[in-house]
């Protein structure tokens, strides 16, 4: 038997009134029920939400630096390319070249202008077409050479007795040349360049003189010893010795020949060819001889020489 009391008591409130409901209703009441039992957890997942958020906005960011730099880059390359075309198209026009090209030349986009606080303007030299004449005019002239000094009175006469006395001198008359040269020292001793000369001729002069007396006497000795003199190149002592040769034998062709020969060295073109002259005129085989004798060889060019050794004789 059941208990009656227990069948009269009343159920509790917390059961559900109908037993009949769903399991679907039944399952959204407990999650409401849990929701409503943890109110901490919809905080979390409210920051939970907001994290994303940033994150987005992060990326945002990343994604337009990331473009800024692109931009840059490809600014970059378009200058570069633009740098190359114009070095090419300046070369092109360095090099004169016969063909023209067809194609037009690239447009190269304008250079923005520089403002004045980065960098100042430059300013163009004038050319040389530009500059005034005024320039031209402003160098200094050269001064000109200064003109030549002219010889005083002093050293003309001085000039003038040298002349004289070394006229002498190459003529073998070494006593009257000797003189000169004294009075010249003695008169025009202020003529410093001129003296100094006159007292060279006048020691040699002197020494001449004194070798005089250890010359041989004979005709022959006289003229192998000119000879010797001619060969060394000592002109002047060879005529003395053959002057002083033919005054012991003035009929002797060689000795003419030879005197002929030294004063076509000395350049006494008139004695020479006199000399010559009359050595051809008591030799005439000297002729072949005077043809190819080198010290006659300033003669061969003048007439009077064509007439001595070319010319025929009755």
């Amino acid at each position: 038997m059941s208990d009656p009391v227990i069948k009269g008591a009343k159920r509790p409130a917390s059961r559900p009134a109908t037993r009949g409901a769903s399991p679907a209703s039944s399952a959204k009441n407990r999650k409401l029920s849990a929701k409503s039992a943890k109110p901490k957890a919809l905080a979390k997942r409210s920051q939970a939400e907001k994290a994303p958020a940033r994150k987005a906005a992060k990326a945002k960011t990343a994604a337009s630096s990331a473009s800024k730099t692109a931009r840059t880059a490809t600014a970059k390359t378009k200058k570069a390319a633009l740098a190359k075309r114009s070095s090419a198209s300046n070369r092109r026009a360095a090099k004169p070249s016969g063909k023209t090209s067809a194609k037009p030349a690239a447009k190269q986009k304008p250079r923005k202008a520089a403002s004045p606080a980065k960098a100042a303007p430059r300013q163009q030299k004038p050319s040389a077409r530009q500059r005034p004449a005024a320039a031209k005019l402003a160098t200094p002239a050269r001064p000109a050479p200064p003109p030549p000094r002219q010889p005083t009175q002093d050293e003309t006469a001085a000039l003038r007795a040298f002349e004289r006395a070394h006229k002498e001198f190459t003529r073998g008359r070494f006593a009257e040349a000797r003189m000169l040269f004294r009075q010249l020292i003695e008169q025009h001793a202020g003529v410093a360049e001129v003296t100094a000369r006159a007292r060279t001729y006048l020691a040699i002069a002197e020494a001449r003189l004194r070798s005089e007396t250890s010359l041989p006497r004979n005709a022959e000795e006289l003229y192998d010893r000119g000879v010797i003199e001619l060969n060394r190149g000592d002109y002047v002592a060879a005529q003395e010795l053959f002057e002083r040769a033919l005054k012991r034998d003035a009929e002797a062709a060689h000795i003419h020949y030879g005197l002929a020969a030294t004063r076509a060295r000395l350049g006494a073109v008139d004695l020479a060819l006199q000399s010559l002259d009359r050595a051809v005129q008591i030799q005439p085989n000297l002729r072949l001889r005077a043809q190819h004798d080198l010290d006659l060889a300033v003669l061969r060019n003048l007439p009077e020489y064509e007439r001595i050794i070319y010319a025929p004789r009755a």
